[in-house]
């Protein structure tokens, strides 16, 4: 999978852009605040179908203009794609694919695949447990439709459980509705926690491998979802009908529900120690990496083409043993990377120059 053509109007700073990439290293280069990462937004927009800088879609929009849009060409191995979103100010956003409108966000998800890693990433290991479930359910929506959509029946029900919490605590009785909802969300929940067990059981050997890789074998990683190991999904389903019971008191209280997949979160281990906790900045930084690695491989599998790799200004945070690393696994499949300073001549890449929201190709090594 590759993209072979973007085209933005109105983007963030972009009043018009239209670049054809390589199939390998796509390095964009220039200062900083000049377009770099906002080209990287816009094609992680196309696959996510919005954007992870922004709750508000009309924040990418140019400030004075109405609109924005992006159109994405994607080559895949049986056939392509082509993605149009449009976003206007008055209205929602539209999206197109191969010029058919979709009605459902779930639609386009599939059409291209895309794994990204940020400085920023470095919550997915240190920061609170939100970060980690977020890369688990990015990652498998963009495999699983059905998951997608899971997700949203989920937080419907949730938000209704959540709403009758309150009037319960307004002193209203709610005994006729709550088990109803009770079900219902156990049912969703143990759906949703399943297939993230799954996902994270299969990427735990590609993590534990891609960090040997990184650490020259010096360290060894383990991935363990914190909750419901080992059991079926009639059995969490039971299991979180049970706690709903237990810990009804304290979710009248708090106005919420405190338990279910919402709330869950996975550790990550580096020989048994909990590195959210007790590891370094460095061992952090490389499991990150090494989660963001190992995603190439599960979509690899999963969907039988290598996904494109979305590299923001991480160079500067690796060090020299690790950046020539990445750099060697970014090579071998398209790869956008966004640096203010590119000086690996050994390094076969399209360099491309970012100024002020024009983009144009530099140098073809």
């Amino acid at each position: 999978m590759k993209i072979s053509n973007i085209q933005l109007k109105n983007y963030r700073n972009y009043s018009l852009a239209n670049i054809s990439f390589g199939d390998g290293l796509n390095v964009l280069v220039g200062n900083n605040a000049q377009g770099k990462t906002n080209m990287l937004e816009a094609i992680l927009f196309c696959a996510i179908g919005r954007s992870l800088r922004t709750k508000k879609d009309m924040d990418v929009i140019n400030w004075n203009s109405d609109f924005a849009s992006i159109k994405v060409d994607v080559a895949k191995k049986y056939g392509s794609s082509e993605i149009f979103i449009a976003l206007p100010k008055s209205a929602k956003k539209t999206v197109k694919v191969n010029g058919f409108p979709i009605r459902k966000m779930g639609e386009m998800m599939g059409e291209l695949n895309a794994v990204f890693f940020t400085p920023d990433e470095m919550k997915l290991v240190k920061e609170e447990p939100f970060y980690r479930r977020r890369f688990m359910d990015i990652e498998i929506s963009q495999i699983s439709k059905g998951y997608f959509y899971l997700l949203g029946k989920y937080d419907k029900i949730l938000a209704s459980r959540n709403k009758l919490l309150k009037e319960k605590k307004e002193g209203k009785d709610i005994s006729a509705t709550l088990p109803l909802w009770n079900a219902q969300l156990a049912e969703a929940g143990s759906g949703i926690v399943l297939s993230r067990q799954k996902f994270l059981s299969r990427l735990a050997p590609h993590a534990e491998k891609a960090h040997a890789f990184l650490t020259d074998g010096k360290e060894a990683l383990q991935l363990v979802y914190e909750e419901y190991g080992g059991k079926t999904r009639d059995e969490i389903q039971a299991d979180l009908l049970e706690k709903y019971d237990k810990t009804l008191d304290k979710d009248v209280a708090l106005g919420y529900t405190t338990i279910g997949p919402h709330r869950d979160d996975f550790k990550p281990l580096l020989d048994g120690i909990d590195v959210r906790n007790f590891g370094s900045q460095g061992q952090q930084r490389s499991v990150a990496l090494s989660l963001k690695l190992a995603e190439l491989e599960i979509m690899k599998t999963e969907t039988g083409e290598m996904p494109v790799l979305i590299l923001d200004d991480v160079l500067s945070e690796l060090d020299e043993n690790r950046r020539e690393k990445l750099l060697a696994i970014a090579c071998k499949m398209q790869t956008f990377l966004t640096t203010t300073d590119f000086d690996f001549p050994h390094i076969k890449a399209q360099i491309f120059h970012v100024e002020n929201g024009e983009i144009y190709l530099k140098i073809k090594t």
